[in-house]
């Protein structure tokens, strides 16, 4: 049962949980109509219910809920639903940070402003079904506001979805995929070739570095080692895939196991032969 401290629209309401005193957030289609301070209700299974003690990478929930509309709450609570059907269970406390992004893309887009992600394109690719469940806001923001979002826009919401299924901040989401951008871009340096975000060479390549920068950050370790084959079979890609390992050192500040070497020589390997052979 929860008691109304604060009616925020017709869908959502600040309420106080009668045996914790706590205070939720609680979310559901004209569950506040009507409803006043101090009256008591007991939510049904459709609504929404977020604690209001969550700390986030965005600040405080109680604090981000008084600065936002109830509408990007709401919307935010839409796409996670989204993102519950396709991955099942999730952190829904994410639900702050993605409302609060969303606030700031609502009015920069009612303003005419636009933001560019350089990484949209890698985050695309590297969170494919994030991003497709990120998607569902073009039509959802359409219906309510008809505003129209870009791509840009649900780039950073798909890292926020992303971070509702994994033990991962959308800082560190945001890093990896740069971290990737980069080692692939070194790569391309380094071989001289192009390599195509949307080929099948750069998802391959590019998801063994995101697992590669996964493990680091994780400190878990590959067990084989095939350091010693790569190193003398293909000594090129052997001596790209060490530079590469000590570029990511420098700048994901993480120690990178030299066993990884190995491995991603194999992609560079792949890389350096297609080239060698056009």
């Amino acid at each position: 049962m929860y008691r109304i401290a604060k009616t925020l629209n017709h869908n959502s309401f600040i309420g106080v949980e009668e045996e914790s005193n706590q205070e939720y957030l609680v979310m559901g289609k004209g569950i506040a109509f009507g409803k006043k301070a101090g009256q008591c209700m007991q939510p049904d299974g459709d609504a929404r219910v977020y604690s209001l003690t969550e700390i986030t990478e965005r600040g405080n929930a109680k604090n981000i809920v008084k600065e936002v509309s109830p509408v990007s709450l709401e919307l935010a609570s839409a796409v996670l639903d989204q993102a519950e059907k396709e991955f099942g269970k999730i952190d829904r406390s994410i639900v702050f940070p993605m409302a609060d992004h969303l606030d700031f893309a609502i009015r920069r887009i009612q303003n005419g402003e636009q933001i560019s992600n350089p990484l949209t394109d890698d985050i695309r690719v590297m969170f494919y079904k994030e991003y497709k469940v990120a998607s569902c806001i073009q039509e959802l923001l359409w219906g309510r506001l008809q505003i129209r979002i870009d791509e840009h826009e649900i780039g950073y919401l798909a890292l926020h979805v992303h971070s509702a299924i994994e033990e991962e901040k959308v800082s560190q989401a945001m890093e990896v995929a740069r971290a990737v951008r980069e080692s692939i871009s070194l790569v391309e340096h380094i071989t001289g070739y192009t390599i195509d975000v949307m080929s099948l060479s750069y998802n391959r390549m590019m998801n063994h570095i995101r697992y590669m920068v996964a493990r680091a950050v994780h400190g878990e370790k590959l067990k084989v080692n095939i350091n010693d084959y790569m190193s003398v079979k293909f000594p090129d890609a052997f001596q790209a895939a060490k530079q590469i390992c000590e570029e990511m050192e420098k700048r994901l500040m993480l120690p990178m196991e030299e066993i990884e070497i190995g491995y991603l020589a194999m992609h560079m390997e792949r890389i350096m032969d297609r080239e060698e052979g056009e």
